[in-house]
């Protein structure tokens, strides 16, 4: 299997990131670690292995990134405007230089998933910019962002966090025809550890119906946790799915 660590300088981030990159071909995935983890996080807990076939057969190739969340998410008690704002600089970031670098190793149009936290960063980025991806596949995610600020607020946030923007978006808007031309897999446990993600997942559920919105939200048993092994099974489950998803290169 190939496999590539990438240095790079972000200019959104003032700082040198790392992307490991698995796989020569195939669809490329942007792939999000869990919280306050790196590029490394899914060869070290073993994803990169259980999802060795199709990456070895140039099916799906990943790009798995740094995260700040040890600035962003992550640090209560600090400053929440700071907390915000390097938040939406990551988004930038991601938005701004990480695409263009999948593009130049890679010209097909990419998917993005994670898992917890990366769930979140992977609907936040697919939500706010579906012309980037053609699909998204978010494991254990509490889109809330108010949950990680108890319940704090500002406009830098408050677009960071889909069950607030989502609501709000008009019927009319360019994204909701974007959101139906791709395919969006969204997929949650319930058993321990994901009893936030399950009220998230239902509310966002309820929005993407009110609109028109063809998302699959996926509920799993009360014997499904948030934990890895499972996220093992969900991701080999749902990658045919987006793999087979009609889509013009």
């Amino acid at each position: 299997m190939n496999r590539e660590e990438i240095t790079h300088y972000s200019r959104c981030l003032n700082r040198e990131m790392h992307i490991m990159i698995y796989g020569q071909g195939g669809i490329p995935f942007l792939s999000f670690p869990t919280q306050d983890s790196m590029c490394h996080n899914y060869e070290d807990f073993g994803m990169i292995h259980q999802l060795a076939d199709f990456i070895e057969d140039n099916r799906i190739q990943l790009f798995v990134v740094d995260t700040v969340d040890r600035e962003s998410w992550s640090p209560k008690g600090w400053d929440n405007d700071f907390r915000a704002a390097r938040q939406e600089q990551y988004f930038h970031y991601i938005t701004d230089e990480v695409i263009p670098l999948i593009h130049e190793r890679n010209q097909r149009t990419p998917a993005v998933t994670g898992f917890s936290m990366g769930a979140d960063h992977a609907v936040i980025t697919f939500l706010r910019r579906p012309d980037l991806f053609r699909g998204v596949i978010a494991l254990s995610g509490v889109y809330d962002a108010g949950y990680f600020f108890d319940g704090w607020m500002n406009p830098t946030l408050y677009d960071n966090s889909p069950e607030q923007f989502l609501p709000n978006m008009p019927a009319d808007h360019p994204w909701i025809r974007m959101y139906n031309e791709r395919k969006m897999i969204l997929c949650c446990g319930q058993g321990a550890w994901e009893e936030d993600g399950v009220r998230t997942l239902k509310n966002l559920e309820q929005v993407f119906r009110e609109k028109g919105i063809h998302a699959w939200c996926d509920f799993w048993g009360y014997d499904v946790n948030h934990d890895w092994p499972w996220w093992f099974r969900q991701m080999r489950y749902f990658l045919p799915f987006l793999l087979d998803f009609p889509w013009n290169d």
